[in-house]
């Protein structure tokens, strides 16, 4: 397995990370995107120095749309050295949050535009958040020209529509502990619905416990248990959906073998 999305330079695995990983090896993952995006820079620069120092963790740069209200110049120029940086494979995550709005609308996009175009400009695919703002996030990924790099959905909470609309853009999507909540019939239809070779999962660690772990912090070595939904809502062997999903992250993200 790969877990394709998670935040292992967050502080909550500040006291036990190389536990963490460890656990997460003997389950049965063999590699992990860093994803370096939090309330400013810090995570970017974190998540980098961990891919430096761990084999099979690579990272991604970007800022979290709750929070591109505050990014300054310096902040965009630094994050365009970081995502030069050999062991860099994605920029995000980046995109919209319509839920929460904690940065004003007209802000994110505008910055989901700008990180779409440093994608481009390094080569990297654009890892999206997108949550109560489809139409506009579609709008931006075409015009800003994301199908040049490719991308992938992360932490896909839409339905059949919605994934159609990403899927014919060329996207991935990913898929968390989400698909095993009581609550998820539509992303378990999408799940089902997307083309095996589409389809990614993650973590989201320390975020979205995946049923039984549910309430507790997340970890890559849960990460199992999504899988086995995602098999079993797509009727196929979990073998087949394992060695898949890691073929899709390793081409999407141009992982080495």
């Amino acid at each position: 397995m790969i877990d394709s999305h998670c935040h292992l330079d967050f502080e909550a695995f500040g006291q036990d990370r190389a536990q963490v990983l460890a656990r997460a090896r003997e389950a049965g993952v063999t590699c992990f995107i860093c994803i370096g995006s939090g309330q400013d820079t810090v995570s970017a620069r974190q998540a980098v120095a961990l891919a430096g120092v761990e084999r099979d963790v690579f990272a991604a740069v970007g800022v979290h749309p709750h929070d591109v209200a505050r990014m300054s110049e310096a902040d965009w120029t630094e994050l365009d050295g970081l995502a030069r940086e050999p062991r860099v494979v994605g920029v995000g995550e980046t995109g919209l949050d319509y839920h929460y709005n904690h940065s004003p609308a007209d802000v994110q996009r505008q910055a989901y535009e700008r990180f779409v175009a440093l994608a481009r400009a390094v080569r990297r695919p654009v890892i999206s958040h997108v949550r109560d703002a489809h139409d506009d996030a579609v709008g931006i990924l075409t015009r800003a020209g994301a199908a040049e790099v490719g991308g992938v959905i992360h932490c896909f909470t839409g339905g059949v529509a919605e994934a159609r609309r990403y899927l014919d853009m060329g996207h991935h999507l990913s898929f968390s502990g989400i698909l095993t909540f009581k609550n998820a019939q539509p992303i378990r239809d999408a799940a089902a619905f997307a083309p095996l070779d589409r389809v990614l999962i993650e973590t989201d660690a320390p975020y979205l416990a995946p049923i039984p772990h549910r309430g507790k912090r997340n970890e890559p070595s849960f990460m199992r248990e999504t899988l086995r939904v995602l098999a079993e809502v797509r009727r196929a062997d979990v073998g087949e959906v394992e060695r898949a999903t890691a073929e899709n992250t390793r081409r999407l993200f141009r992982l080495p073998e």
